[in-house]
């Protein structure tokens, strides 16, 4: 749904005041940051997201409903919005549609919206084809697009992290009109994408599944949006290619097309939290109030274009 609005106050990603409690040893636990990145890293990553994969696609209701009501003891999963919440796989969890209305897409022509619940990430500028995935920590464009694609059009221009957790709403959308041209999807590691991972291993969306999806605006310019997979993320799926993009998909894989799109239309769905790292080129801003840290909701401002 698409409506003019301004720009909304940063919102809580699917969280409210009735979601479960978290233990407070699992607090104390994932607060440690050494033992942190061991127990969700310094695992056999890709058997446990294929073993995720399969586990998720169970076609069992009560067992469904037991592995939810043990998620919720850890996440803040809210699924008030949800348009059904009755699901017979952990996989209609994770990818659930939300009710109508549930997220309104700015429709003003010169805004840029989040493709997606999330929380925002690094931000700043494409300096000489380098951006950052955390303080002190680089990573090129060059690298994370792929060798065939040219990232010239974004040097000088902005870059966006948003990251999904677990219990987000999975979905993402369409952030302006326009078309999508080209997807690269590039076979990986599958890394925990978590702030704790993200001041260790060096260059991690370089060496993560990930798709880089190319569309031109229809004020002609040129983004870039590359879903990032991480561990437990079975898959991506895109809605304007007949194909599952997934771990077992080696290599990298050249996907034209030419798929027109709205603001706010479903492109696709993790299925399970991940990242999105949006591109730009120059002459757009960090929209009022987007700053490192803030929780955001699809549809809301993330970019303005300049005059």
């Amino acid at each position: 749904m698409i409506k003019n609005q301004e720009a909304s106050p940063a919102l809580g990603g699917g969280m409210n005041d009735n979601a479960l409690p978290r233990p407070g040893w699992f607090k104390r636990l994932v607060a440690q940051e050494d033992l942190n990145f061991l127990l969700t890293n310094r695992v056999p990553r890709i058997a446990l997201t294929k073993l995720m994969g399969r586990f998720s696609r169970i076609d069992s209701p009560v067992l469904t409903r037991l592995t939810i009501a043990a998620w919720r003891l850890f996440t803040p999963l809210d699924l008030s919005e949800a348009k059904h919440t009755r699901f017979r796989s952990l996989k209609d969890c994770f990818t659930r549609e939300l009710k109508p209305g549930a997220r309104v897409f700015d429709a003003r022509p010169d805004v840029f919206a989040s493709p997606s619940d999330a929380i925002v990430g690094a931000t700043g500028v494409v300096e000489r084809g380098q951006v950052y995935q955390a303080k002190g920590f680089p990573y090129a464009t060059e690298e994370l697009f792929g060798p065939t694609q040219d990232v010239s059009a974004f040097e000088g221009g902005r870059f966006v992290t948003l990251r999904l957790t677990s219990a987000m709403y999975h979905r993402f959308h369409a952030p302006a009109d326009g078309v999508v041209e080209h997807v690269t999807y590039l076979s990986g590691d599958t890394w925990n994408v978590n702030p704790v991972a993200l001041k260790r291993v060096e260059r991690l969306f370089c060496l993560n599944e990930r798709a880089v999806v190319r569309m031109t605006l229809s004020s002609g310019h040129a983004i870039a949006l590359v879903p990032v997979a991480a561990i437990l993320v079975a898959s991506i799926r895109l809605h304007f290619l007949d194909v599952l993009l997934h771990i077992g998909r080696k290599g990298a894989n050249e996907m034209p097309c030419k798929a027109p799109h709205v603001k706010g239309q479903e492109m696709g769905w993790f299925e399970h939290g991940s990242t999105i790292i949006v591109f730009v080129p120059p002459g757009f801003e960090l929209a009022e109030g987007i700053a490192t840290g803030v929780q955001i909701r699809a549809g809301q401002a993330l970019l303005r274009r300049l005059p």
